[in-house]
């Protein structure tokens, strides 16, 4: 499954939809301006949260929190000890952790669980600018989870950027 997401109006405070590959929106990513916290949701395409997101108020390295109906889905943060800059590790609920690598701020990187590639965002092959692609690669993925995953590590590379 393909979804595009068009990068030129993103930002805390900014809603943004996300297409499928046919141009039908099926995600809005709504970005919560005036709060304490960096917080989005994920909408559906009638308006339904499907996922919270909200950076993490008490952590030692910036922290994101994915949550779906009130529960702890995961926790994105930038991987500890790693020579890359731009990796991030990914901890869900049960435990599994999924990794986060490439060029986070030129949106080409990939989401993988076990060495195994879940997810593929990449500006590469679309003509459209300011627009990138996540190719969510594996049928039993949860589109939604990577997608919040992909807002979480993008924010949080950006966020990084600004303070250097």
């Amino acid at each position: 499954m393909r979804f595009l997401v068009r990068d030129r109006i993103f930002g805390i405070g900014d809603d943004y939809w996300i297409e499928d590959d046919q141009g039908r929106k099926v995600y809005l990513v709504d970005g919560k301006a005036l709060r304490l916290r960096d917080t989005f949701e994920l909408k559906d395409a009638e308006g339904r949260v499907l996922i919270d997101i909200h950076k993490k108020m008490f952590a030692l390295r910036d922290t994101m929190v994915i949550e779906r109906d009130g529960e702890g889905l995961a926790t994105v943060k930038r991987k500890h000890l790693s020579l890359l800059r731009n990796h991030y590790r990914v901890r869900l609920a049960d435990g599994t952790e999924l990794d986060v690598s490439g060029k986070i701020l030129d949106r080409e990187f990939a989401i993988e669980f076990d060495g195994e590639l879940l997810a593929v965002i990449s500006r590469r092959l679309l003509t459209v600018r300011e627009t990138y692609g996540v190719d969510v690669v594996r049928d039993d993925a949860d589109p939604a989870l990577l997608i919040a995953v992909a807002v979480c590590v993008i924010h949080l590379a950006e966020k990084e950027r600004e303070e250097d």
